[in-house]
């Protein structure tokens, strides 16, 4: 009987981290599985996962075309190891998933062939290699399916589900965009073709229907304006007309159509995967509350017992303190159970961010209690806390931003960066005199970091390269490089400062974690191009060291690329000779500035179609990829502006505001809350005759930027949350 609970137990764990983490895995609920579950789902073996995917996707640095070259031996174990490990975790899924929705699973087939091509293409080259004929390493374009298709990219997955959504809707403007393109060629090619104009260059101006194509998508993206104009408007002023009427209709009207259809389906699409996740988690925290139930009169109900124990499962690193807060919320009127309403909450509980910190006297308030409470100690620490004592030195942050700007020569800068350091470190001084340490270097006490180690590095540097000056008259150009970096890095604070600054920052903080779901996508673009690029591309073009005396250095190595603007702009390093050049080609066509200037060149070095792949990178990533980031952008700053606090995370302030008491840790019993806070108006405001106890706790949700005490007065919670 008590193993089956255990095993009930554990299942129940199982899917109430699926609704927490928002998974959707079909997975088998025999007690072998479900470990096998809980084991596949461990941080390490996720973090594992995601470094073999990296390590496979760094190959490309060190295969051929290479920009560290290792041995073919060396890159093929380390090619062999990865896919070992994808097979590994493959084969681990497939024992927790059930079989017939395993074979289904689109992903897990997909997976299954990339390790297979990736194994053939990798003994064909290694045979061909022997025999010494060159081949292509086509199997490096299907290394980015690792990471697309493991379970643990169901965001990345979920970003291509929203781009395949949009598609269709995307089409249809598409289609109308190259109309209006075609016709706008067509009327320059009738206007232009027979006056015989010529380029600057002293190329036909409009002659060929195919360039004047691709010279008027180029105006669309304004990378050649007004170049593309000049010849025409030359000719004729009213030709600019022509050109103006362009740019309104293809330019403002179908990029800005672009991003509204983008954005549009992207919203429309979002709520539907919101509204499926939603469902999922409930379905899930059902199940799992439907394995813990037990009859309470005409209820079923979960045990506060059973629920702890799930809880610890699910949540091994939180708190006994925090667990009775969330016991506090779900058992609202102390019941001794949580009902099903409130279990099926549990998931969103547990995702609220919930900072507990105790309350510790300062150390000099233990060690010399006279001094720092005596009257003068108080109004120290009163000044510290005072706003305008952050006015003061934000000021001073601004002038020292003067200096740094100044001449680093002069003698008169040399020592006010002295007195500027000086000012820095009486301030962290006083501020850890005033706050105690271990609540002023907190873990969520950032800018308290940041400040401390800019500011000591700063000086370490300052001393190094003072003393280097001195005693061996040696000017290090490095130390100095790093010493006006951590100069111009102070100016930051000022960001802290501002409160308009502090939401923006906080807003930005809040969706970094899923702007990384975009940087996946990116990442799996740029590697599908790059890999494209260096096969199509590679040697094509080459950079040579200044006053190089080899053939056609002033060419990038290449006679058809005399007196082009590529070669005259010295763009030579931007070229697909190796996997991180052709990152920084690919970064820079998104960039779109100049892109025409790299396609015109790498067509002459090619052919004309080579254009087509610059013409289809700027479609997949600019129009597409960059919009759906925008939408995001756009989306997530309207939330987190508009939106108010959730539901839950209001319920656990109002349990906190309810209980106005302490958590203690150490001596914390089924049911026994303690009352041994300190006063908040005591402990913040700076009032210093206060003996505070020594084992308190405070509570805040993570997200607040203000640190509020818990009081056993309510009003003073409700001045501490409004204040």
């Amino acid at each position: 009987m008590a193993e089956a609970a255990a095993q009930d137990l554990l299942l129940a764990a199982a899917f109430v981290s699926d609704a927490q983490y928002n998974r959707n895995i079909p997975f088998k609920t025999s007690p072998e599985a479900v470990r096998l579950y809980h084991l596949y789902n461990h941080w390490m073996m996720r973090t594992a996962t995601y470094f073999f995917i990296f390590l496979n996707l760094s190959l490309a640095l060190f295969e051929e075309p290479a920009v560290y070259p290792l041995p073919f031996l060396a890159t093929s174990v380390r090619k062999v190891l990865c896919l070992l490990v994808f097979l590994g975790r493959l084969t681990h899924f497939a024992k927790v998933t059930l079989h017939n929705v395993f074979w289904k699973d689109t992903k897990n087939i997909c997976i299954m062939v990339a390790i297979l091509l990736s194994l053939t293409d990798l003994a064909v080259y290694g045979v061909l290699r022997l025999y010494g004929v060159r081949s292509i390493r086509w199997s490096r374009i299907v290394r980015p399916i690792f990471l697309i298709n493991f379970a643990e990219s169901r965001q990345i997955r979920r970003a291509f589900r929203s781009i395949r959504n949009t598609l269709p809707e995307i089409t249809y403007v598409f289609l109308l965009f190259m109309f209006s393109l075609l016709m706008f060629s067509l009327m320059a090619l009738k206007l232009f073709g027979e006056r015989n104009l010529q380029t600057a260059e002293g190329l036909p101006y409009f002659r060929n229907y195919l360039e004047i194509v691709f010279d008027l998508y180029v105006l669309v993206t304004t990378a050649n304006s007004p170049d593309v104009m000049m010849p025409a408007f030359d000719f004729s002023s009213w030709y600019a007309l022509f050109f103006i009427a362009f740019v309104i209709v293809n330019t403002y009207i179908f990029m800005s159509l672009f991003l509204a259809v983008v954005y549009n389906n992207y919203k429309k699409h979002l709520k539907n995967e919101i509204r499926k996740l939603a469902y999922m988690k409930r379905r899930k925290m059902i199940e799992a509350f439907n394995l813990l139930k037990e009859e309470e009169g005409e209820q079923f109900v979960v045990r506060e017992a059973r629920w702890k124990q799930l809880v610890k499962l699910v949540a091994p690193d939180t708190s006994n303190s925090h667990r009775e807060l969330l016991l506090r919320i779900s058992d609202d009127e102390q019941k001794g159970f949580i009902d099903k309403k409130s279990f099926v909450q549990l998931a969103d509980l547990l995702n609220i961010q919930v900072v507990t910190l105790k309350i510790r006297r300062h150390p000099l308030a233990r060690w010399a209690p006279a001094l720092y409470g005596s009257a003068p100690s108080w109004l120290l620490r009163r000044v510290v806390r005072h706003r305008a004592f952050v006015w003061t030195y934000d000021a001073i942050i601004l002038v020292n931003a003067v200096f740094i700007a100044l001449d680093e020569e002069s003698p008169f800068i040399s020592y006010a960066e002295w007195v500027f350091l000086a000012l820095y470190m009486i301030e962290i001084l006083l501020k850890v005199y005033t706050y105690e340490p271990r609540e002023f270097f907190g873990k969520t006490q950032f800018w308290n970091w940041f400040d401390t180690l800019i500011i000591f590095a700063a000086l370490t540097a300052t001393i190094l390269n003072a003393t280097l000056k001195s005693t061996m008259k040696y000017n290090s150009q490095q130390i100095l490089d790093i010493v006006f970096i951590l100069r111009v890095l102070r100016l930051i604070r000022i960001v802290d400062s501002i409160q308009r600054f502090q939401v923006i920052m906080n807003t930005l903080i809040n969706i970094v974690p899923t702007m990384l779901t975009f940087g996946g996508l990116t990442l799996v673009v740029y590697c599908v191009f790059a890999i494209i690029g260096m096969e199509i591309f590679h040697g094509k073009i080459q950079s040579f060291p200044a006053n190089s005396n080899a053939p056609h250095a002033l060419e990038c190595g290449n006679p058809a690329l005399k007196d082009s603007l590529f070669a005259r702009g010295k763009y030579c390093k931007n070229n697909f000779n190796d996997f991180a050049s052709s990152f920084i080609v690919l970064m820079e066509l998104t960039v779109v500035n100049q892109w025409h200037v790299f396609a015109n060149a790498f067509a002459s070095v090619t052919a004309q179609p080579a254009k087509l792949y610059f013409i289809t990178f700027h479609i997949v990533m600019v129009i597409i990829i960059v919009n759906i980031f925008v939408s995001f952008i756009l989306e997530a700053f309207f939330v987190e502006y508009s939106l108010e606090k959730s539901d839950v995370e209001t319920a656990i302030e109002q349990k906190i505001q309810e209980l106005g008491v302490g958590v203690q840790e150490d001596e914390l019993q089924h049911e026994q809350l303690l009352d041994n806070m300190e006063s908040a108006e005591h402990e913040f405001a700076g009032e210093g005759g206060t003996k505070p106890q020594s084992k308190g706790l405070v509570f805040k949700i993570a997200s607040k930027p203000l640190l509020c005490s818990l009081s056993s007065v309510t009003s003073l919670w409700r001045r501490c949350l409004g204040g």
